[in-house]
C-alpha cells in the first residue's frame, strides 16, 4: 500500500527558552515552511499570554506555548515548555519533506539536543 503521507515526531531537550516567544515561533514556522516548500495557512497559539496568575499556578509541564501552523497539506504542531527547556514538534503532511533538514533546522533554531526522532509513514 502506498503511503498517504508522513509524520515526523521530534523531541528536543536543553533548549534556549528565549526562542519560545510567539514572535520567534511565528518566524520559525515561516522559515521552516520555506525550507520544506510548504504553503502556510492559519496559525493559532495557545499560551498564558496576558494571564500571569494562570501561568504562576500552572504545573511546570504546562508552562509554555503550543501552536499549530496549518499548511495546505496538513499541519505542523509545536509545544514548548519554558521551565523544562523542551520543544516537541510534529509535522504531518501528505506531501513529502526532508526529515533530516527539519531536524537540523529545528535543533539549530531552539538549541538543545535531539533526544527522540521518529518518522511514520501514514497509510
Amino acid at each position: 500500500m502506498k503511503p498517504y503521507g508522513k509524520e515526523l515526531i521530534l523531541d528536543i531537550h536543553e533548549c534556549n527558552p528565549s526562542t519560545f516567544t510567539r514572535a520567534s515561533l511565528k518566524k520559525y514556522f515561516k522559515e521552516l515552511c520555506k525550507l520544506i516548500d510548504m504553503e502556510r495557512c492559519d496559525l493559532h497559539f495557545w499560551d498564558y499570554q496576558g494571564d500571569t496568575d494562570g501561568y504562576e499556578k500552572a504545573e511546570n509541564h504546562l508552562k509554555g506555548t503550543s501552536a499549530i501552523q496549518f499548511i495546505t497539506t496538513s499541519n505542523i504542531t509545536i509545544h514548548t515548555l519554558d521551565i523544562l527547556e523542551r520543544v516537541y514538534v510534529n509535522i504531518f503532511s501528505c506531501r513529502d519533506f526532508s526529515g533530516p533538514k527539519v531536524e537540523m533546522f529545528t535543533r539549530n533554531w531552539f538549541g538543545g539536543r535531539i533526544v527522540h526522532t521518529e518518522v511514520i509513514d501514514r497509510k
